[in-house]
């Protein structure tokens, strides 16, 4: 493959600058573009004479140029307030303190019988963990816009402002 390219410069650079700074601008993309494909090129001056230019002739096979790969961040779906109020009032129950509000029998463990089976395993200071990072969670998924990325402590508050 063979390429030219042909930039025009203007004649007298100081009454009209922008368009010379546009034309060197110019140029310098040009000849970053080619190195970045990979290409051999030549720079031929004529900054003379009534028509000044710069010739730029590339020669090569161009190599394909890798566009860089965008990561995605995926949030998942936040956990409603209720149920994380409710897995904290579950694991309480279970707590040696709360053995008397659990009532084995009720409706509500009869439809939650797998929750039931894993909390009565779980031993004291498992169940106080479970208990502890359920009331977080609760906390946590109240506030989730200020975790999303991207944004900055700043703007986190601003929001909180506006919302009062």
């Amino acid at each position: 493959m063979i390429g030219r390219y042909l930039i025009l410069t203007p004649a007298d650079s100081l009454p009209d600058e922008r368009r010379f700074d546009r034309a060197w601008r110019r140029f310098a993309e040009v000849c970053r573009s080619l190195h970045r494909d990979g290409l051999d090129y030549t720079v031929e001056l004529k900054l003379t004479g009534s028509n000044p230019h710069v010739l730029i002739t590339a020669r090569g096979k161009a190599k394909p140029r890798k566009e860089p790969t965008r990561r995605h961040v995926l949030i998942p779906p936040p956990i409603p307030v209720q149920r994380c109020r409710e897995r904290a009032q579950e694991a309480a129950w279970f707590l040696p303190g709360f053995r008397d509000k659990r009532k084995d029998g009720t409706a509500y463990w009869s439809r939650h019988t797998a929750r039931y089976q894993e909390l009565s395993g779980m031993a004291e200071e498992h169940l106080r963990a479970e208990y502890e990072f359920w009331q977080e969670m609760e906390l946590l998924s109240g506030q989730r816009q200020h975790y999303k990325p991207g944004l900055s402590d700043e703007t986190a508050t601003a929001d909180d402002e506006v919302a009062a």
